[in-house]
């Protein structure tokens, strides 16, 4: 089983950036179609911020487009998230897992991002 541990995470001014980290335990992430997602306060659901491919192709929210950029780097099992710009609205926890439409993990702890305005 994949345990995935997210780190990063923290407070920043509106305009600054952070890069998160996920780590993933197990030789099977490479094949595995790869998402980060956020929890804002009061919201019960996770959001898709942005996915990558096993080969590289990504995707992302159009609320991140152009100030976020996904990674990864399959030798070291981990996929990156830029956060270039933020805003007071990208305040949440960032969790990673499997992609949509593919069989999610056991969801890690998730890092805190806070945005002051």
């Amino acid at each position: 089983q994949v345990q995935l541990v997210e780190s990063g995470g923290g407070l920043v001014q509106a305009g600054g950036s952070l890069r998160l980290s996920c780590a993933a335990s197990g030789s099977i992430f490479s094949i595995y179609a790869m998402g980060w997602y956020r929890q804002a306060p009061g919201k019960q659901q996770r959001e898709l911020v942005a996915a990558i491919t096993s080969g590289g192709r990504t995707n992302y929210a159009d609320s991140v487009l152009g100030r976020f950029t996904i990674s990864r780097d399959n030798a070291k099992n981990t996929v990156y998230l830029q956060m270039n710009s933020l805003k007071p609205a990208d305040t949440a926890v960032y969790y990673c897992n499997a992609a949509p439409g593919v069989r999610k993990f056991d969801w890690g702890q998730g890092t805190q991002v806070t945005v002051s305005s």
